[in-house]
């Protein structure tokens, strides 16, 4: 029981620190610099979930970086779809079509 009250409790707290964020500073005070460094968070934090997946397979943590991994034939036509189209839902359907061929030929 004391250790579901921890968790609910910093729960609550996280949870009030990232709200306070959005109820007591308005965007139009940060500074300049900081909007535009906010801006690169969330490319930031894909890119370090995804690159990680690509390259490293089979979850032992073995690197990979080349064209015979079928992630990264994969993961470079959905660089290219999202380049020209920019359409997410687009980069989505062909990086995940493209995996799943790439793997049944392999």
């Amino acid at each position: 029981m004391n250790l579901w009250l921890v968790m609910v409790g910093m729960g609550v707290v996280t949870y009030g620190i990232r709200l306070s964020f959005f109820v007591f500073v308005h965007h139009s005070s940060l500074p300049a610099l900081a909007r535009d460094a906010l801006r690169y968070v969330t490319p930031a934090v894909l890119t370090a979930i995804i690159v990680p997946a690509v390259l490293y397979v089979d979850g032992a943590g073995e690197f990979d970086p080349w064209v015979t991994n079928a992630r990264v034939p994969a993961a470079l036509l959905a660089v290219a779809v999202a380049a020209l189209t920019k359409n997410v839902w687009a980069t989505i359907a062909v990086g995940m079509c493209a995996l799943w061929l790439l793997e049944w030929l392999n």
